[in-house]
């Protein structure tokens, strides 16, 4: 007898339809075809088992299973449940009528438990997509998957109640989740805020025209300057996520296994900050199926790259081309995956192996030349896709045991938010382009007009400082931005001498 079930596969943020086809017939073998890998194939001890421990019957004749497509790699062990149903409805166990209107996913236990699967979200989507009545899954995910409307979320804790609701036998009401309520609930839910933070002004004022106009920025300062707690603190300025957003960033994390527990929704921008041992392949993304990695799953939020010199030149130079791109392509030799990658850039260093060089009290004690060659560990061409280099000095204990408040991330995102909208009736025509740090050099020149005396100050500060062409380019973005965040419509002088003071690396007192 012939049984079909439906499962799904997962490439990039995409999910995929899979069509499961139980045959059994007379004989003793037990085959499996359409590509699966090791962890598919083992799933015959764990079916097995599993379909013993509830009291029904493993056939002992020729199984073959087909899993169509057969041209794509099957991975994973979420296709238990699906071929355990199928197994079942071909040796008449169970009925086979429902079995084609749902999307059937999950890892069995021996004993017959379900365990969670990754990339429940996008398969959701899919299942809805191809007219499927519902998505039966282990409960654990189901808040998850109960995101898409018009889908009936069937959310189990055992093949058990996946049989007894296929036979009709238990009737189990599907998983409802209000998808704005659930995002408006937490959203703007951060921990961190600025104004925990004492002094650091200007640095604040940086991190506030960086997020006005998604422009990256590198933090150089000595150790305990306060680089870290400043960082953590800019998502909390940046403008909320969108419900579409927000979806997007879920589906990322969701496809990596990064849900947090008993989460249905990502509704606070991501933050990640990964260790400075980590691997380009971590930190871009790939695999032999390729697997999100720490850029994608950053996007729409923050990256942040602590002693960035630290860090080994070919993983940062891996960094320059999704920089630009704002996705990241990993190709194979059968597939070719995208995963968006549109992040803020936010990295931090020490001035010198040290951590004193240009320090106000503290004597540096590097020897000569130190400085530029640990300055020469992050390139130029990086340095160039960075717009603001801020310098950070260490508190007072004056500023810092003063008792005036400082101002809260909610009063600085407000007047972020102002600036971003100004930012999207200005980009509306463009489907790419949503802040001042995505415009192409082409739009830079229409946009960015500057005064004669304008012309003259930033001709005076390239010659000066040796500034390449994409360091113009940032400077009159970054110039753009703290004019939107002064609702002026024309980039002023004193805007273009604010961006200027925002090149730090580029100053000839950095050349050790």
């Amino acid at each position: 007898m012939l049984a079909k079930t439906y499962g799904s596969a997962v490439y990039g943020v995409n999910a995929y339809l899979i069509t499961i086809e139980v045959n059994v017939s007379k004989g003793t073998k037990y085959f499996m075809v359409g590509l699966p890998d090791n962890a598919v194939k083992e799933s015959q001890q764990r079916i097995e088992a599993a379909i013993k421990y509830l009291g029904y019957k493993m056939p002992r004749q020729k199984i073959v299973i087909n899993m169509a497509p057969a041209d794509i790699r099957k991975e994973g062990a979420a296709y238990d449940l699906p071929i355990a149903m199928g197994i079942m409805a071909a040796s008449g166990q169970i009925s086979p009528d429902l079995l084609d209107q749902y999307v059937i996913m999950g890892e069995l236990s021996l004993d017959g438990s379900l365990r969670p699967v990754k990339g429940v979200l996008p398969i959701a989507i899919e299942a809805r997509r191809q007219g499927y009545k519902g998505f039966i899954l282990p409960k654990i995910n189901a808040k998850e998957a109960a995101i898409v409307n018009n889908l009936e979320v069937i959310g189990i804790e055992s093949m058990q109640e996946a049989i007894d609701f296929s036979e009709g036998t238990s009737q189990i009401k599907p998983l409802e989740s209000n998808t704005r309520e659930v995002f408006f609930d937490t959203l703007n839910d951060y921990e961190a805020d600025f104004e925990h933070v004492q002094g650091q002004e200007n640095i604040k004022r940086a991190l506030e025209i960086a997020a006005a106009g998604g422009h990256n920025v590198i933090m150089i300062g000595p150790p305990g300057a306060g680089k870290t707690m400043l960082a953590k603190r800019l998502p909390s300025i940046l403008p909320p996520l969108t419900l579409h957003e927000a979806l997007e960033t879920t589906k990322i994390h969701s496809v990596a296994g990064k849900m947090p527990a008993n989460s249905a929704l990502i509704s606070i921008r991501p933050f990640r900050s990964p260790h400075h041992t980590i691997s380009d392949v971590a930190l871009v993304g790939g695999g032999g199926i390729p697997q999100p990695g720490e850029i994608s799953l950053s996007h729409h939020g923050v990256l942040f790259l602590d002693e960035l010199p630290e860090f080994k030149r070919t993983v940062l130079e891996v960094l320059r081309q999704p920089l630009e791109e704002r996705q990241v392509t990993i190709s194979r030799a059968k597939l070719s995956v995208d995963f968006p990658a549109n992040f803020m850039l936010i990295a931090s260093m020490n001035p010198c192996p040290c951590g004193y060089y240009n320090h106000p009290e503290k004597e540096c004690v590097c020897g000569p030349g130190v400085v530029q060659r640990y300055l020469n560990k992050v390139s130029g061409p990086l340095l160039d896709r960075i717009d603001l280099h801020v310098e950070v000095t260490p508190v007072s204990f004056d500023e810092m045991t003063a008792m005036r408040k400082s101002e809260t991330s909610a009063g600085i995102r407000e007047r972020v938010i102002k600036a971003r909208e100004i930012q999207t009736d200005r980009f509306k025509d463009q489907k790419k382009i949503h802040s001042n740090a995505m415009m192409p050099p082409a739009m830079v020149k229409q946009l960015c007009s500057i005064s004669p005396a304008g012309k003259t100050l930033l001709k005076t500060a390239m010659e000066r400082l040796g500034l390449s062409a994409r360091a113009y380019d940032r400077i009159l973005k970054v110039s753009r931005t703290i004019a939107d965040l002064a609702h002026s419509e024309e980039i002023k002088v004193e805007h273009l001498a604010e961006a200027i003071q925002y090149r730090s690396l580029d100053r000839e007192n950095w050349a050790g």
